[in-house]
């Protein structure tokens, strides 16, 4: 989690570029790929990567209903944050319920904060084909149970700011087409 100073001209304004989307969707491939163009240009970035947070920030939290979204929330917070004082966060994080991410929303829209949600929309065969962690091969032995769109729910956007169908897309398409829509409100 480095910020990248801005090079020269008016102060920057942040934004927050949220990826959803199942384990093993491409949320953080396309997260780092995002962040590092974006710092190239000499964009103020951070990457707020869910992995990394569970271990520091939210070190202790388990995977109930109530734990996830205190995850949540506590990611939304340091986005917000981040954003509002002229970083550009991107965050890559499952956030499998609807009323969690509407929460990150409503404190975005509070504070008149650029919010920017992205699904990750990668079906869930393809995302175990994926399998990055072994989660689902884990699920399948027996071995794990709770795994986000599997045998525990994950609730997709209803109305993403953009839909990212990782399957049918590289990484660097999907990264590009997120660069795009940030471009085209201004954002970057």
């Amino acid at each position: 989690m480095t910020t990248t100073p801005r090079k020269g001209g008016p102060r920057a304004r942040g934004a927050t570029v949220w990826l959803t989307g199942l384990p093993s969707a491409g949320k953080t491939t396309v997260a780092r790929l995002l962040g590092d163009r974006l710092k190239a240009e000499g964009h103020r970035v951070e990457v707020l990567d869910g992995d990394e947070i569970r271990r520091f920030l939210s070190a202790g939290l388990g995977f109930s209903r109530e734990d996830r979204s205190t995850n949540v929330q506590r990611i939304g917070l340091v986005s917000e944050v981040l954003a509002r004082n002229g970083v550009l966060s991107v965050v890559p994080v499952i956030a499998p319920y609807a009323d969690s991410r509407e929460a990150v929303r409503k404190r975005h829209e509070a504070s008149a904060t650029p919010y920017v949600e992205v699904h990750v929309a990668t079906p869930v065969a393809v995302c175990s084909e994926r399998d990055v962690k072994g989660l689902y091969a884990r699920q399948a032995a027996g071995q794990l149970s709770g795994l986000t769109g599997v045998d525990d729910p994950y609730e997709p956007p209803v109305n993403p700011s953009l839909v990212l169908p990782t399957q049918l897309q590289t990484p660097h398409e999907s990264a590009d087409a997120v660069y795009a829509f940030l471009a085209e409100r201004g954002l970057v």
